[in-house]
């Protein structure tokens, strides 16, 4: 027994550290958030889409949308989608999907080709909790919104609420002194809202939405969690195959019979209309 969980162990920490997160997703790692993190956020795409009635009607831009999961559901639901994708890798793999996703300020276009500079609803769902500046994210999602249109900008839930908030310090632990963002930094209450000041984005509404993050096993929780971009700074400060040890214990409070892994998360989203 001890030498299969030896064995299991030195697989993740080697995957972890071939993936090199600090130096971008590339192929493994961005196939690993397609594969196995990004349907974590479902339920809040979908809690976000039946609110706001997305349809046929509307027109949405993703802003970091990643690989396209939340652009797919709602081209699904008769929505036109585009998106903007600053990694490469994520963005070749929305463009596998036949999304039309472009650079950072360059968003692909419509269905009909015609080139679109503003949408009726605007994305953030992944983007905000790795952020450097998200005040000037949220200023890039109110200039690409028509006026009386909708942002949705969204964040962890408070980390009490958060199972995964004990992993997740294993980005701030292993970072020593570099720049690593706290992922609840926008998580007390006000948080979302204060970013709308100067905007021209109002408050229109917000919630809570029950994300778990559910895994096949203790391999596939590493792989997903690393794939987020939150634990960069840790492993560049760190190395990978430590950052991946020591997520892989912190990992195991959450460890289910049969061998999956599974935490209780909440996240919040607030809508905003643009009024100017």
């Amino acid at each position: 027994m001890a030498s299969a969980q030896a064995t299991g162990t030195t697989s993740v920490h080697t995957r972890a550290e071939d993936h090199r997160a600090a130096h971008g997703p590339g192929p493994g790692r961005a196939r690993d958030w397609a594969e196995i993190q990004e349907r974590m956020l479902v339920p809040l795409y979908e809690a976000v889409y039946d609110r706001l009635e997305v349809g046929p009607a509307t027109s949405v831009l993703g802003l970091g949308c990643r690989s396209g999961l939340a652009l797919l559901l709602a081209a699904g639901r008769g929505a036109q989608v585009a998106g903007q994708e600053p990694e490469a890798e994520l963005r070749r793999l929305a463009q596998d999907r036949r999304l039309r996703v472009g650079a950072a300020g360059r968003p692909g276009t419509p269905e009909d080709d015609v080139p679109r500079t503003a949408y009726s609803l605007v994305t953030v769902f992944e983007q905000l909790p790795g952020a450097a500046d998200p005040g000037r994210v949220v200023v890039e999602a109110a200039g690409h919104t028509l006026v009386g249109g909708q942002v949705v900008l969204a964040a962890w839930g408070p980390p009490e609420r958060c199972e995964s908030a004990a992993v997740l310090d294993v980005a701030r632990r292993r970072a020593g002194r570099t720049s690593a963002r706290d992922p609840f930094a926008l998580s007390s209450p006000g948080g979302l809202e204060d970013l709308l000041a100067g905007t021209g984005l109002r408050p229109a509404g917000s919630g809570r939405v029950s994300c778990p993050f559910a895994y096949a096993d203790l391999d596939s929780a590493v792989r997903g969690l690393l794939s987020t971009g939150l634990y960069d700074a840790a492993v560049e400060f760190s190395g990978g195959s430590l950052v991946a040890k020591e997520l892989e214990e912190t990992l195991h409070p959450y460890l289910l019979p049969g061998g999956a892994v599974r935490m209780a998360n909440v996240f919040r989203y607030v809508v905003a209309e643009r009024v100017r």
